[in-house]
Parts: structure tokens; C-alpha cells; sequence
């Protein structure tokens, strides 16, 4: 294969606007059909983004945290206005771990520093934030890359390597690269036979809606499912291996991420298909053993399971009801799998088996 590669990561989904302290975002409540630049100008607005899914994924959720606590310094550099940022995005989305890291980074960053050194200390600690983000999801996809290159060696000529994704855990929820993605972004630009198994991901379709376009605009080979159709195709030996994301990891290897995640594992274990998470070290909540009873499940508003959004066939962008007047709904955004369902943890530092010995054996100095 070619080693040779475009290393551009495949989208800008955050930056500092040219004025220097304003902050773009790529709103991915417009994708699929309309891509559209958001401006945050007010903490109150970087908030806003994250509690409204405007940016989404636990990596990009964590920087946009430490970009709006960069807005709040631009406001008002005094502890006060420091603390009620930070405890107000604490609470815009429970689950994501990567949220709670990032604000705690920037609060023990900020706190010794004099008022007047504040704001600039903010932005440029949010901007290696980004930085970082960039590098390690590179690094995760070199590293899940090797399953991609073993499988290649089992197929026929001109078969697929056939991978199922459940959710977004593509660039679009990250800075650049994506973690379940970023494998496959690699492999795609090396030259390998690839085709991408999209979960629609109900009630939010992140899949259909987010995952099938970045895919689209880096021209990879996938197809769109319906969340129910993934046993079938396992069952009938049309996926190799699944690969998702994470949106916080249990020192014992648990994973939270995407309702409908735990079920696709339960299928690819029973018919021995490789289930694999990829994640930033960023995303291990080290103080959490049993992911299954101490993660917290975020629970979301029901219009989103009785109200769905699209494109009607004269291009208008339109919201239906798809459930009965007064029919009652639950939301729940998440659901954990447990470690032994887990084939491995892809993380930038290697693949983990889902263990506190296998996390600790690549991340030492987390040691308890």
C-alpha cells in the first residue's frame, strides 16, 4: 500500500474566528442537508451549542467547553464569572466525561493565574486542547488501521473488509480525525477495500445523518441501515468487525455511548464478530469501576423520539410528528456495554483489552 498520504484531517468542525477571539463551529443540526457556520461570541452561546447538540461527540464537546470558558475570560476574567461558567457546563450534558476533564483542566489552568492573564492563558491552552485532539485521533487510527490490515488478509480478491458503525464517532465529533472513523479514513486513503455498515442511530440519526455524509464527502463506500438490520447482517457474514465510539469509559473497561450500542455488541458476540471501541485516554473515567451501575445515562427531551426532521422531495427542510397525539416517549441518549462484550479499547497509546489491567498496562501513570 502507499504510505504516501493526505494527512489533512476531514473537517474543520471548531477554530478561533479571524478576529481573533470569537469562535466558529460547523452546526450539525443543519448536516446533512445544509452546512452552516456558527459564530459563538458569548459563553451563554458556547453552552447553548453543546446542551442543543450543535456540536456533539465527547471529544469536541470537551474543547468546545474549553473554548467557551475562553469566551467567558473575554467577558469577565473574575472568579465568579470563572466558576458560574464552569458549573454551568457541567451540567449541559452529564454523560460525556470528556466535558467534565476539559473544564477541570481549564479551571485548575486559570484559578492561580492574576485576572489580566487570564483570557489569553484560556485561548491559547483551548487551542493545544484542539491541537491534541487532532494528534491523538490520528494516532487511534493508526493503531485500529492494524485490525483493518489483519482482516484485508483473510478476504478473497476484490471482497470488502465490511465494518459496522453505530452512531457518529467520525470527525464530526471530534477536531479532526474521528475515533471509530479514523481507522477507516486511513485505510480509505491506503488504498484498502473498504465498505462502512452506517447505523441510522434513532432517535437523533447522528448515523444517517451525520456519519453517512462525512463518509460521503470523503468519498468512502458505505450504506445506510436501519438500527434493527445489524444481527441480520451479522448473522449472514456481511460485517467483519464493528468499531464504535465512546463516550465515557469505565476503568474496568465499560463503555457508555450511543443508545443502541449494547445491542450491536450482543449481536457481534453471538455470532464472533470483533466488537471494538475506539477512545481518547480523555474519555476513561478513572474514578468509575462498574459502568453498568455508576455511569450516569443522560435522558433527553421525548420530542426527539416523536418528532423527526428531513428533506421533502421539493427540497424544503421540514419537522413531522411520527407517533400518535399524546402518545408518551422516553429518551434516553445512552446505554452502557459491558467489558466483556468488548473485543478491545483502541486508544492512541494502543488496543486495550477491556480491563483495568489492560487500560493501566498503557496508561500507567492512572494507576489508583
Amino acid at each position: 500500500m502507499n504510505k504516501d498520504f493526505d494527512e489533512t484531517p476531514a473537517f474543520n468542525t471548531i477554530s478561533v474566528a479571524d478576529d481573533g477571539w470569537a469562535i466558529n463551529i460547523l452546526d450539525q443540526t443543519f448536516l446533512p442537508h445544509d452546512q452552516v457556520t456558527k459564530r459563538l461570541t458569548k459563553a451563554s452561546e458556547g453552552e447553548e451549542a453543546i446542551s442543543s447538540m450543535r456540536v456533539r461527540g465527547a471529544p469536541l464537546i470537551g474543547v468546545t467547553a474549553a473554548y467557551t470558558i475562553a469566551l467567558a475570560m473575554h467577558e469577565d476574567t473574575g472568579d465568579q464569572n470563572l466558576e458560574l461558567t464552569a458549573n454551568m457546563l457541567i451540567k449541559s450534558r452529564p454523560t460525556a466525561v470528556n466535558l467534565a476533564w476539559a473544564v477541570d483542566q481549564m479551571v485548575k489552568l486559570l484559578q492561580p493565574l492574576e485576572y489580566g492573564m487570564r483570557c489569553v492563558a484560556a485561548y491559547q491552552y483551548a487551542g493545544k486542547m484542539a491541537e491534541a485532539d487532532i494528534a491523538t485521533n490520528r494516532a487511534i487510527g493508526a493503531n485500529g488501521l492494524t485490525l483493518l490490515e489483519k482482516i484485508k488478509k483473510t478476504k478473497k480478491k476484490g471482497e470488502p473488509i465490511n465494518v459496522l458503525t453505530h452512531c457518529n464517532a467520525g470527525a464530526l465529533a471530534t477536531v479532526g480525525w474521528g475515533t471509530a472513523t479514523a481507522p477507516l479514513y486511513l485505510a480509505h486513503r491506503l488504498g484498502l477495500n473498504l465498505h462502512v455498515w452506517v447505523d441510522e442511530t434513532r432517535p437523533r440519526n447522528q448515523g444517517a445523518s451525520l456519519t453517512a455524509w462525512e463518509l460521503q464527502q470523503n468519498h468512502v463506500p458505505h450504506t445506510v441501515i436501519s438500527d434493527n438490520a445489524g444481527g441480520y447482517l451479522m448473522q449472514n457474514g456481511k460485517v467483519d468487525i464493528c468499531i464504535t465510539g465512546s463516550d465515557r469509559t469505565s476503568s474496568e473497561g465499560d463503555v457508555a455511548n450511543k443508545i443502541g450500542t449494547y445491542l450491536k455488541a450482543l449481536a457481534a458476540h453471538d455470532n464472533n464478530i470483533p466488537f471494538f471501541v475506539a477512545l481518547p485516554s480523555s474519555t476513561i473515567d478513572w474514578c468509575i469501576a462498574d459502568g453498568v451501575k455508576d455511569i450516569p445515562i443522560e435522558k433527553r427531551d421525548p420530542e426527539e423520539v416523536v418528532w423527526i426532521s428531513g428533506k421533502t422531495a421539493g427540497g424544503k427542510t421540514e419537522r413531522i410528528r411520527i407517533v400518535p397525539q399524546g402518545t408518551l416517549a422516553e429518551n434516553y441518549a445512552f446505554d452502557v456495554t459491558p467489558a466483556r462484550l468488548i473485543s478491545g479499547l483502541i486508544t492512541e497509546r494502543g488496543i486495550a483489552r477491556p480491563s483495568y489491567g489492560g487500560l493501566t498496562a498503557l496508561f500507567p501513570e492512572c494507576k489508583i
